[in-house]
Order: C-alpha cells, then structure tokens, then sequence
C-alpha cells in the first residue's frame, strides 16, 4: 500500500465559512471541502481524499497523513478551548488585537505571525513533555 503525504490549508472565507485544500493530489484527483466550522470542512475534505483513494483502488485511509496549515480564524474555530485572551498574554500580543486576528477581522505582520507560532510551538512542546499522574 502506498503511503501519501498532504499538506493542507485551512482558511475562513469572506462568507463565514471555512475551506481546507491542496495543491497535492492522488492520481487525478485534487481535494477540498467546506464547512460551517473547520471540523466540518475537514470531514468534508477527507471523504473528498476517500474518494480519491477508492479511484485509484487504495481503500483505507491509513495510507494518508495530513498536515494541517491554519489561518488565525479556522485555528481558534478548531481549537476553542484554547483562551484567546490568556493566549495573546501567552505569545506577547495585544489582547483587542488577538481578538481581530481570531475574527478575521485584521490579519498580523510577518513579526505577529511569528511570535503566535513560536507560541503555538511552546505550548505543544509543554504539552508534550506532560504526564498525568
């Protein structure tokens, strides 16, 4: 069984909605979808690449890794437990402006973006070195 490896974007649309695509693809087929919310959008993404499988004869979706790029808005739809104001406090950014760049609202420089990923990174770095008693 082949293995596939996909990178995938997820963006809020203008109308409210969320899109997940890629430029890679299986066979000839490309995929997409859209949602309410990014969670919708993404089974809607990942039946259009159980398609594809099912076309090109590879029926289990464990032949595919996703990798998942976010734009602010669809990264705090999919993970709303996280606290935007705890987090803007986390990464450093003014608390009003998270909130924009949570709604779409405003979009942050190349500096902002790097320092909510650095972030990002610290907090799945701290939740991987955590066990549970």
């Amino acid at each position: 069984m082949k293995k596939y490896k996909i990178k995938a974007i997820i963006e809020k649309g203008k109308d409210g909605r969320f899109s997940v695509y890629s430029d890679d693809h299986i066979g000839d087929s490309f995929f997409g979808g859209f949602g309410d919310s990014v969670a919708k959008a993404k089974e809607d993404f990942m039946e259009s690449v159980k398609e594809a499988l099912e076309e090109q004869k590879e029926e289990s979706l464990d032949a595919v890794m996703v990798s998942y790029s976010y734009d602010l808005p669809s990264f705090f739809n999919f993970f709303d437990f996280i606290n935007v104001s705890r987090f803007a406090e986390y990464a450093g950014v003014n608390e009003s402006k998270m909130r924009a760049y949570k709604s779409g609202v405003s979009f942050p420089g190349e500096k902002t973006t790097a320092r909510i990923f650095k972030a990002v990174k610290r907090i799945a770095e701290d939740l991987s070195a955590a066990t549970l008693l």
